[in-house]
């Protein structure tokens, strides 16, 4: 049964009146059930209440959303929230409404009919709608810009929040340039407060986003980046026979949890959500390369409760609300600090107990190194910002293989990357370095071993991608303005020269998308074969480097290549899939 809103008359009084904390936490049980506020929740409502501009940084799962969601409650008039993320408003509207909150979201995903009506309220004099949710590109077009100055004239524009405020900085790790355009709404609407929110910004991006929005002698309020609550640990794909296999162990051991499992590629979300489904784990798949209508069946299972776990790429989850998230992983390293915090956040947003597993493989980091020098040499000739930009882009990763790699504690690598100090005796032993640190260490020392003896014996793997996030000819995006999924790669990777001209023999080869898995694999093997033939021409130079080589070593290896075959005929035989993959190993 939705509730009836408050009477707003006996909550505000007289407008110019501040509102006391007593009022709005009789609005935040009424309609929310909380029985106090978290944080810095308080201050950031009191401030915009009060007309005052507000940069708020909260930890993922720290509350942001009521940060204007309680403000739209406490005033007649409208709310209008920037977000940068379809699913995310519709989300967040269809929560509220089920609460009894007059909220409405405008995109170019409704019909003609629901947006007139969302547009005729509007134009009322007295508009219904509490809450607006809007896209950066809409507040952008001149119409929309003029509705605003209307709605502002007859005094019902109350507050804009801009939510993932990051975006809106060339430094942040999710930069929008469609966010730049926001900054012309001060001088539109000057006496307007403005609400910045952001869950991932470091103290440069902090300064930009204040500086890009034009905030006013703005409250400006921090919180801790810490997230006790999350138990953080990495495995090494190159220590594990089968990590497919670890994590179906990982999510059967753990029982029936709700459950986010990241992917750079789309094309690994399908196989590994396969292979998990296999295993008899209720799981789906969710990327930009699906319909529409897939997409939101499949979120709608995973919010209701009907599959545990989603295997998706890095935008889900972005200010999805569900709170009983107790395990993220990571499947492939994420490109920075900044992504890893805000994605692995989404777990226990309930303060309850949760984990975050990342899966950090050699060469994952081989090929998204190599992808980002590939975009730093496209831009050797423009100009010097974006030339820093690569630069920092290239650092940021630096800092999550650092977080792989290096020992010691890794809360405390979290929490300095974001400029915050802690001893490790604050994780009281929540990460894996810390509980197990011999463990770990001896991880480590075997990672450092197997990565030596792959470059003296000049082992490689090697990826060919084609357009495998393409549908019917056509790119989809999570985002409104991402012209590419983040963490897609449609690059050759290669390690060596010679591995060069093996992906130019595949990638201009005329092996037929019709032939058979059978004949597929082997051509993939005679491409191996070529390989080592060109590779080891000193024959007895390569029996020397193979006799420092133990059985043991040479059998893991073995066994790596079985999978990665296996992992192919997967690929080729059962999905829609335009490249190929192939991992050479001695």
């Amino acid at each position: 049964m939705k509730k009836s809103p408050l009477p707003l008359q006996n909550i505000c009084g007289n407008e110019k009146k501040i509102i006391g904390k007593e009022a709005l936490v009789k609005l935040l049980r009424w309609h929310f059930g909380f029985s106090d506020f978290r944080g810095k929740q308080l201050e950031a409502i009191q401030a915009v209440l009060s007309g005052r501009d507000c940069f708020c940084l909260m930890p993922t799962g720290g509350g942001k959303s009521m940060c204007y969601q309680i403000p739209a409650l406490a005033k007649p008039g409208i709310v209008l929230v920037v977000s940068p993320l379809i699913a995310l408003m519709e989300n967040q509207v269809m929560a509220l409404k089920e609460k009894g909150i007059a909220a409405e979201f405008l995109s170019s995903t409704q019909t003609s009919h629901v947006k007139n009506k969302i547009h005729e309220d509007l134009d009322s004099g007295k508009p219904s709608t509490r809450l607006l949710y809007v896209t950066p590109e809409l507040i952008a077009t001149p119409g929309f810009t003029s509705k605003l100055t209307r709605i502002h004239a007859r005094g019902s524009l109350k507050l804009i929040a801009i939510d993932e405020a990051h975006c809106i900085s060339t430094w942040g790790h999710d930069f929008r340039p469609s966010y730049r355009k926001l900054s012309s709404m001060r001088s539109c609407l000057p006496d307007v407060p403005i609400l910045a929110l952001t869950a991932t910004a470091v103290p440069k991006v902090q300064k930009d986003v204040i500086d890009s929005l034009c905030l006013q002698d703005p409250l400006v309020l921090k919180s801790s980046f810490n997230r006790p609550n999350i138990y953080y640990e990495v495995r090494y794909k190159d220590l594990l026979d089968d990590a497919y296999a670890d994590l179906s162990f990982v999510l059967k051991s753990s029982g029936d949890v709700c459950a986010i499992i990241y992917c750079l590629e789309r094309t690994t979300c399908d196989v590994l959500s396969a292979h998990l489904s296999k295993n008899g784990i209720s799981c789906a798949a969710y990327h930009a390369g699906l319909n529409n209508k897939l997409r939101s069946s499949v979120l709608d299972d995973w919010m209701s409760s009907k599959i545990q776990v989603v295997v998706a790429t890095v935008a889900f989850g972005m200010g999805i609300d569900r709170k009983d998230v107790r395990i993220v992983c990571h499947f492939n390293v994420p490109k920075s600090m900044e992504a890893f915090y805000q994605e692995s956040g989404r777990a226990g947003r309930d303060q309850l107990p949760c984990r975050s597993l990342l899966y950090y493989g050699v060469d994952d980091r081989k090929k998204m190194e190599f992808i980002l020098r590939s975009a730093a040499s496209k831009q050797s000739e423009s100009s010097s910002s974006q030339d820093r930009l690569s630069k920092k882009s290239i650092s940021d990763f630096n800092q999550m293989v650092e977080y792989c790699e290096g020992s010691g504690c890794r809360r405390k690598k979290i929490l300095e990357s974001f400029g915050e100090q802690m001893s490790a005796s604050l994780c009281k032993k929540s990460c894996d370095a810390c509980k197990h640190p011999n463990l770990v260490a001896k991880y480590l020392e075997e990672l450092l071993t197997v990565c030596t003896s792959h470059q003296r014996n000049g082992s490689s793997r090697i990826f060919i991608s084609s357009s495998t996030d393409m549908t019917h000819g056509e790119q989809f995006s999570e985002f409104w303005n991402h012209d590419d999924e983040g963490g897609t790669s449609e690059e050759d990777i290669s390690d060596s020269d010679d591995g060069t001209e093996i992906v130019r023999s595949l990638a201009g080869s005329k092996l037929s998308r019709k032939s058979g898995v059978k004949d597929k694999i082997e051509f993939l093997q005679h491409a191996e074969e070529n390989y080592y033939r060109n590779k080891n021409s000193d024959k007895q130079v390569n029996k020397l480097d193979k006799n420092a080589i133990s059985e043991t070593m040479r059998e893991s290896s073995r066994q790596r290549f079985l999978n990665a075959l296996k992992e192919a005929q997967q690929r080729l035989g059962t999905l829609r899939y335009t490249g190929v993959s192939i991992c050479t190993l001695h």
